[in-house]
């Protein structure tokens, strides 16, 4: 497969996998809601953990960053490796405008782990520590994530050169935007932090004071 062809089955193979919306899926499959009205309506993990499901919870974020994971992998070997990244940033952004959700997706801090993953392993690992370090002393979800996705692409630079490192630098301007009010409720002072009672609301979705990561 080249050319055009090529491009096109990259892109949609990427895009299709991206847009399974796993938080959604799980939480109506086990009883336990429309993630869409609770907590921050977001249909990420975070917001899965709201329901007090951590199972669940454990289980979107698995599913979410592996199928990002799975679609430079499945890309790279039935289409070409040559568009292994294409596939990964179709995949990111399928998570974040999902087709099947009215094209209202997630932060999609996951899926670019999962995509980091199959792209440059060592990138994915540090973004976990920096993430998990920075949860440690700040206890802020959001900016662990947004921390962690300004470093990692360094590393990624480092071990693999130009090509992906732009491809994740892109995509962490992407996933700031998508954070840009948690940006500003950590720069007010008002974003919930991990474990607080904002962090997990028990009614339904909330505009207000909620982390929606």
């Amino acid at each position: 497969m080249v050319g055009n062809e090529a491009i096109i089955a990259a892109a949609l193979i990427g895009y299709l996998f991206g847009s399974i919306p796993f938080g959604v899926l799980l939480t109506r499959l086990f009883g336990a809601g429309d993630l869409r009205q609770i907590g921050s309506g977001n249909i990420g993990a975070t917001n899965v953990l709201r329901t007090g499901r951590k199972g669940l919870a454990a289980a979107t974020l698995l599913g979410d960053m592996l199928k990002g994971t799975a679609a430079v992998l499945v890309v790279a070997t039935f289409v070409g490796y040559d568009f292994a990244i294409l596939a990964g940033l179709a995949a990111f952004f399928g998570h974040l405008f999902p087709v099947w959700l009215r094209f209202k997706g997630g932060k999609g801090v996951a899926t670019y782990l999962g995509v980091t993953l199959a792209l440059v392993w060592p990138a994915a690992f540090g973004f976990a520590v920096i993430w998990l370090l920075t949860a440690f002393v700040t206890r802020y979800s959001s900016l662990s994530a947004l921390v962690a996705s300004l470093l990692s692409p360094l590393i990624a630079y480092f071990l693999d050169g130009q090509p992906i490192a732009l491809t994740l630098y892109f995509m962490t301007v992407v996933l700031w935007w998508m954070h840009r009010a948690n940006i500003a409720r950590l720069l007010n002072g008002t974003e919930g932090r991990i474990g607080s009672k904002n962090e997990r609301p028990s009614g339904g979705a909330q505009t207000n004071g909620s982390s929606k990561t």
